[in-house]
This record gives structure tokens, C-alpha cells and sequence, in this order.
């Protein structure tokens, strides 16, 4: 529900790693908070550069560092922690669906184009061929059945502790199905084959 608590759940090796051989000992958060916020941003943004040396990534370690130092800045008792819980997922899974893009771009230039075309300007190459596609009846209909299953539906945590023989068959059966479907379809190369 927020930046700050989706980096404590995702990538927790990468997290950690950032926080224990980055974070700490540029000062953490025991040099005031200037410096803190300094911190977070800085992390971030070479958290991005690691990741590759492009502008790109850059941003999207700037977006995250923005918003973990913005969200220090708030404090606990924020405006926007008064929001419904549900609003504050929202938010916080736009705010990270928007940094993906320029995660998974590979120039800077076709991650501004996809942005533009999420928010219908610039619908130019690839977003105007998307456009026909995303707003067809049946892909909204899968995006709200996602939407769905990600807001509501049991935490996978939860499932397994009730898990019995015939749920592990059902899951495993659903693996490989989804294993067939990306085998059967054109090539998906592993995201950090890129790098």
C-alpha cells in the first residue's frame, strides 16, 4: 500500500542488498533528514544504474527514490494514509506500473512514447496499434478478471497454508498450462538476458 512497504515485499534479496551495502553506510537515516532523503535517492537511483547504463534506468530508480523520500517526507500520519486502504494499492500499483515502463524500455525515447500512449497522448508506433487491441470487450474483460483476482482473491502466502493434494495438483497443472502457453507463442527471452 505504499513505495515504501512494496520494496519491503518485492525482490527482498535486491532490497536488502541496497539497504545493508548502500543505504547504511551512506548514514541510513542517522544524519538527519535531509540526508536521509539524499539517501534514498541516491540508493535508488544506483539501484537503477545497476541494473543498466542507460537513462532509462536511471529514471526508473529516480521514480522510486522520489516517492520512498516523498513518502519519508509525509510522515505516518499523511494525507495519504488516511486514504482507504484499497486507494492507497491503487495508487501505489500505477506509481510502479508507470516505472516499469521505463524498466522494460530500451531507450528512453520508446519508455516517453508507451508513457504518452498510457495516458492517450502521443499515441505514435507501438501505442497506436495498441490502442484497438487493450480496448476490445474481452481485454477488458481480462484486465477487470485480473484486476480481480490481484485485489481480492486469496495472498498465494495464504493458499499454501491451506493447501491440500488436490489444490497442488490444480496449481502444478496451471503452471505447466502457462509454462505450454509462453513455450507455444513467440520467443520471451528472460528479462535480464538484456542487460
Amino acid at each position: 500500500d505504499s513505495i515504501t512497504n512494496f520494496w519491503q515485499r518485492w525482490h527482498m534479496s535486491l532490497s536488502t542488498w541496497l539497504r545493508d551495502y548502500l543505504y547504511f553506510p551512506l548514514g541510513g537515516n542517522r544524519l538527519g533528514n535531509a540526508r536521509t532523503y539524499c539517501n534514498l535517492m541516491t540508493v535508488m537511483l544506483l539501484g537503477g544504474m545497476w541494473h543498466g547504463a542507460a537513462w532509462n534506468f536511471i529514471v526508473w530508480g529516480g521514480i522510486h527514490g522520489a516517492m520512498l523520500a516523498f513518502e519519508r517526507f509525509q510522515g505516518k500520519d499523511s494525507p495519504y494514509r488516511k486514504l482507504p486502504r484499497a486507494g492507497r494499492v491503487f495508487i501505489t500499483f500505477a506509481i510502479v506500473c508507470i516505472a516499469w515502463v521505463f524498466f522494460r524500455a530500451k531507450t528512453m525515447e520508446q519508455a516517453l512514447d508507451y508513457v504518452g500512449a498510457m495516458f492517450g497522448a502521443g499515441m505514435a508506433g507501438a501505442g497506436q496499434l495498441m490502442v484497438p487491441v487493450m480496448y476490445s470487450h474481452y481485454h477488458l474483460l481480462m484486465l477487470a478478471v485480473a484486476a480481480g483476482f490481484a485485489f481480492f482473491g486469496t495472498q498465494s502466502w495464504d493458499y499454501t497454508r491451506k493447501l491440500t493434494p488436490l489444490r497442488a495438483a490444480t496449481c502444478l497443472a496451471l503452471l505447466a498450462f502457462a509454462v505450454l502457453m509462453l513455450w507455444t507463442q513467440t520467443a520471451n527471452p528472460f528479462l535480464y538476458f538484456a542487460f
